[in-house]
């Protein structure tokens, strides 16, 4: 990954911005279109490389082992590699990964209400959902 200028004036206003409202470390950890979905996915537990792919069809590679290494270096999920080949890599929500559960939650809960009023987009039964522990 790019290295980031720690003294860049963009680096400290973050840090500014960071201070006043909480949300934009929120957003700069699972925002983008991507990172919700993959943390979705790994919700309902430990799940293999391909298995992630496969959830996710519309994703080219590139841009899911992008995601995957930026989750994994903030600390929201984990990845283990066993020395074996074919590689067998398993990817699982840290423990601070899954505290995203009831964020994840809440926005799927906003989506289907503020799509049964404005266009029928969201039809995820959340009854599916991976329970809040």
């Amino acid at each position: 990954m790019t290295r980031i200028k720690e003294a860049s004036t963009i680096q400290e206003n973050k840090k500014l911005v960071f201070q006043e409202c909480p949300i934009t470390y929120v957003m700069e950890r699972i925002g983008g279109y991507w990172k919700p979905i993959v943390l979705f996915n790994l919700l309902s537990g430990a799940k293999r490389y391909g298995e992630i792919r496969r959830a996710m069809p519309q994703i080219t590679e590139k841009v899911l082992i992008q995601q995957l290494k930026q989750l994994e270096a903030d600390g929201l999920l984990l990845r283990e590699a066993k020395p074996v080949i074919p590689p067998h890599v398993v990817y699982r929500l840290s423990e601070s990964g899954k505290a995203l559960q009831p964020v994840l939650y809440a926005m799927a809960v906003w989506a289907v209400a503020e799509s049964e009023q404005n266009s029928p987009l969201a039809r995820k039964d959340l009854s599916q959902f991976p329970a809040i522990e």
